[in-house]
């Protein structure tokens, strides 16, 4: 068809009046996309990320929130929520369900909002899901911090292995829904005699360490994920670095090559992971405590930094950055070892080393907040004298015989100095006779 002809055709259609079926279909689909963007802050794993170690961003016994839901290998947990609200109902002697159904219809859209993807779910199903999930997570933490409120034949109390699993799930970027709902929730749940926050009991149960400095912050928190990030980097910055950041430009050294240049490392008694420092010849990094579910954690956190609003310091990504650029093998995970600034109860040194060293995979780094850290230590080893000591060490005392040899040496040259003196003074002594 000519231009002329597809001219005449489209004026053709405008006046009989008749609207294109593309262009309806195309304006029915941006009828549906808002005209602000919401602010997320539940999002899914992006790819490449989850392709490095999926398992670590995946529930192992216990599905919160839309992502994850209706997984077979999560219906005995299933159940155990649902007791436990049938339980609640049952002490307060409610009923129904009705007295928390305003507040959930209320905030329903802002709940879906906080969700990065859309979630296909009915007002029915998902306003179920959020009260079920709702109240089985602060009825959890009360009965952790309420003795009084446990029940003898309840397994999520009393078995080991789910004691141990539950919180590793809680954490999970996929596996949250609005702190908010559990504000809601917990406040509308809680008798008299209870004086605590959520974020205490909250805290209390997931074994975090909320500061009184920060409590305006926690309280702001998007989720749970959120209140772990919050009491591990919303501390005091007092005695951390400048907050403006500076991008990643130095390289790092592993101990053992540092310590040939005179650093030595030390453990930072500081209750913040993220305070290490470097000044006169020492760097002091807070105790690191590695176990099963380090590696989840820390990948979690590393996720939500990597997927919220760009702008903010990533703190928990270039703390982990810092540590793989310290670790290189499993050598340098038992130098830090020894100095007691990890604790392994993996018991594997190697596996520690491979956990860091696949920690940076496909991790976007921007502005690097141990920046200048990186500089002093390259700036302290490019001093004559530690350079000159870090030859001799590598050169000469590499091994437990060049040390030998140096010390042979050196008692040689004090046995021969000693025996020159003794011969000099005896030659005096007998020029002093004659």
């Amino acid at each position: 068809m000519s231009n002329p002809q597809r001219n005449q055709h489209a004026r053709n259609g405008d006046q009989s009046g008749m609207q294109d079926h593309v262009s309806i279909y195309v304006q029915n689909i941006l009828h549906g996309v808002p005209t602000a963007r919401p602010e997320h802050s539940i999002f899914r794993v992006r790819r490449q990320l989850r392709g490095v170690n999926e398992k670590a961003y995946e529930p192992e016994i216990l599905a919160i929130g839309p992502y994850h839901s209706g997984n077979d290998k999560f219906k005995f947990m299933e159940e155990q929520k649902l007791r436990y609200v049938k339980r609640l109902l049952w002490r307060r002697r409610e009923g129904s369900v009705d007295k928390y159904m305003p507040a959930l219809r209320s905030m329903e859209q802002w709940a879906r909002d906080c969700y990065a993807e859309a979630v296909d779910l009915s007002q029915e199903n998902f306003l179920a899901m959020m009260l079920i999930d709702g109240l089985f997570l602060v009825e959890l933490f009360r009965k952790n911090s309420i003795k009084e409120l446990r029940d003898e034949d309840d397994p999520v109390m009393k078995e080991d292995w789910i004691r141990f699993c539950l919180p590793r799930d809680l954490v999970l970027l996929e596996n949250q829904i609005p702190f908010l709902i559990l504000e809601e929730l917990y406040g509308l749940t809680k008798g008299p005699e209870e004086h605590s926050e959520l974020i205490d009991v909250a805290t209390r149960y997931l074994n975090f360490v909320p500061s009184d400095s920060n409590r305006g912050m926690l309280r702001e928190s998007k989720h749970l994920l959120h209140l772990m990030h919050t009491c591990l980097t919303g501390l005091p910055r007092r005695h951390r670095l400048n907050p403006r950041t500076k991008p990643m430009t130095e390289k790092f050294m592993s101990p053992a090559e540092l310590r040939e240049f005179g650093v030595r490392f030390r453990v930072k008694k500081s209750p913040d992971l993220l305070d290490i420092t470097f000044k006169d010849g020492t760097l002091e990094i807070p105790v690191l405590t590695v176990q099963d579910h380090t590696e989840s954690q820390l990948r979690n956190l590393i996720a939500y930094e990597q997927h919220r609003p760009s702008g903010e310091v990533n703190y928990m990504t270039d703390y982990v950055t810092f540590m793989d650029c310290l670790i290189d093998s499993s050598t340098d995970v038992e130098l830090l070892r020894a100095a007691g600034i990890i604790k392994n109860y993996m018991g594997d040194d190697e596996a520690v080393a491979q956990m860091f060293n696949k920690m940076g995979d496909y991790v976007t780094l921007s502005n690097f907040y141990y920046d200048d850290i990186f500089r002093r230590l390259n700036a302290h080893c490019k001093k004559r004298w530690n350079r000159s000591m870090a030859k001799l060490r590598r050169e000469h005392l590499h091994s437990p015989w060049a040390l030998l040899s140096i010390s042979a040496a050196t008692m040689l040259l004090l046995l021969t100095v000693a025996q020159t003196v003794l011969t000099y003074l005896a030659y005096r002594n007998e020029g002093k006779k004659g």
